[in-house]
């Protein structure tokens, strides 16, 4: 069912990159950007007192107001770039951050199932929208304070498009997974790659970047699906729990299969489009809940590979059916 790529190494059956290890760099890089996270809110906060400092001076003296002004804001400008998403705020340094850890796994795998167990944090990954429940999706994620990855359908954008536009205004990433979610091992390598960039520029529409990340429907995918993504620079992003979701089983059997399947690096996989999607909605709280008392932080799937370089073995060979 599933053909290798050779460039990697190995064929999927038997786990790419078998006996490589990942760059001890990724760890290093993790604990680096933490550190300089913490020294840039130090430094802020320094500024800060220091601002108040002068400004309380500027105010108190025998000529009120001097220089206050342009002091607040210098300070205040300086503040509204450090919370933004543009250049030199912290959400750029760490979009920058993650996916240089996106690329840094591509060196030594093309796939990843599972993360690595450095810390407890656990992805949560949404597959199929944009459709008529991703905004209840969102709404839910929103009120539980929980990021998401999301995998999507080209072809819906026309439809839901502003949910898509909605995913993006939250910073959660959205990656690939094709235009009309055709199984890509039954395609050419040009009925493939259509597959890929339509979907790309659909979601581009609605102010996607070009996705870092691609998922295969129903886990299938060949040699070609391989060269192309090492083409576009995506890694191809699997799963370590299927919910079965899709298939409507109840809210107590999708909570007990994402919560029973938990471990450290995990990558859960549900469906926020494709069907109706109440029963998902209703178990996300559960879930989120019941991981949370287990000691898990919930990440996206990007911050999960910063956080927790992927081991170089990927068991995929018993993935089946279930994107």
């Amino acid at each position: 069912m599933l053909d290798g790529d050779p460039t990697f190494g190995s064929s999927p059956a038997d786990g790419a990159g078998v006996g490589l290890r990942p760059d001890a760099s990724g760890t290093r890089l993790a604990i680096h950007q933490r550190r300089r996270r913490a020294a840039a809110l130090a430094a802020l906060a320094a500024f800060a007192l220091a601002v108040g400092m002068v400004v309380g001076a500027a105010s108190g003296g025998g000529s009120a107001g001097v220089g206050k002004a342009p002091i607040v804001r210098g300070y205040l400008s300086r503040v509204k770039t450090l919370a933004g998403n543009g250049p030199g705020s912290f959400a750029h340094a760490e979009l920058g951050a993650e996916n240089a850890a996106i690329t840094r796994t591509l060196r030594y795998t093309p796939y990843v199932r599972v993360a690595g167990a450095q810390h407890r944090e656990i992805a949560l990954t949404f597959d199929d929208g944009p459709g008529p429940y991703t905004e209840r999706v969102l709404a839910t994620l929103e009120q539980l304070h929980t990021p998401a990855t999301f995998f999507q359908v080209g072809i819906s954008q026309k439809y839901f498009g502003a949910a898509t536009a909605n995913i993006v205004a939250r910073g959660y990433p959205i990656g690939d997974h094709t235009w009309s979610h055709q199984p890509m091992s039954e395609l050419t390598p040009r009925q493939q790659q259509a597959q890929l960039l339509q979907e790309t520029s659909a979601i581009g529409d609605y102010g996607a970047p070009f996705p870092r990340m691609f998922r295969p429907p129903y886990g299938l995918w060949d040699k070609a699906t391989l060269k192309l993504l090492r083409r576009y620079r995506m890694l191809m992003i699997l799963w370590t729990v299927d919910t079965n979701d899709y298939q409507l089983p109840g809210v107590a059997a999708i909570v007990r299969s994402a919560v029973g399947g938990a471990k450290p690096g995990a990558i859960i996989l549900m469906h926020d489009a494709g069907g109706t999607r109440t029963e998902t909605i209703d178990a996300l709280p559960e879930i989120v809940h019941a991981l949370r008392r287990r000691g898990y932080t919930l990440v996206t799937v990007p911050r999960l590979l910063l956080d927790n370089p992927a081991p170089g073995q990927q068991d995929v060979g018993a993935l089946g059916a279930g994107g």
